[in-house]
């Protein structure tokens, strides 16, 4: 058991070091030998994980999204059924907000994942990856609109995932370079639209 407990966390060490460079550099700037360098690992050990950069990077890549998926089932759809008014809109805001870089921890995943993202374009290897976490953040997205009875739940998601994607590339690079307190405030706005059009419930019928 220990031995199998230092395998994995010297897994861990490539990947955290991946993510230091692909913050730094880019996904252009990551080399087998960089990562290790950077880990602490000879060539060799990183090698044992990883076959080449790219296996490494979808290795990476993997990972964020497993992150960002386990942070939002924190977030399950039946604990939102039948919140209405600001008790609704604080549910939901904390639920996207496990997806904003309103944190080191976040910021850090939201720039990798932008890396990921622009790289997929041209390169296909990332692409499965980015379109699973896409695909999966959508559903997550549906669910809970669904759960809060908002018209139109796959539509209202899609322009919440529009949203939320300009609010994380305005903040981590120069186009935008938001702050913390403009992300919550702007993504408030969006959410309170979407609950918006909420029907009230329905009154209690008068005691016999």
């Amino acid at each position: 058991m220990p031995a199998r407990i230092d395998l994995e966390q010297r897994r861990r060490d490539v990947i955290e070091a991946a993510f230091r460079l692909l913050v730094a550099e880019g996904v252009s700037g990551i080399s087998l030998r960089k990562v290790a360098a950077e880990s602490g690992w000879n060539i060799g050990s990183v090698r044992h994980y990883f076959d080449d950069h790219r296996d490494l990077l979808v290795a990476a890549a993997t990972e964020i999204g497993d992150r960002m998926g386990r942070r939002l089932t924190r977030h399950s759809a039946d604990a939102l059924a039948g919140l209405r008014g600001e008790v609704a809109v604080d549910a939901l805001q904390e639920m996207v907000e496990e997806l904003l870089p309103i944190d080191e921890e976040r910021r850090v995943e939201s720039i990798v994942l932008t890396e990921f993202i622009v790289a997929a374009r041209v390169n296909p290897v990332f692409r499965p990856v980015t379109e699973q976490m896409a695909a999966d953040v959508r559903t997550v997205f549906t669910d809970a609109l669904g759960a809060l009875d908002v018209p139109e739940p796959a539509e209202e998601a899609e322009r919440l995932v529009a949203v939320l994607g300009g609010l994380v590339l305005d903040s981590v690079t120069p186009h935008g370079s938001l702050g913390v307190e403009r992300l919550r405030k702007t993504l408030r706005a969006q959410v309170r639209s979407a609950l918006a059009a909420v029907p009230d419930p329905a009154p209690s019928p008068p005691p016999a």
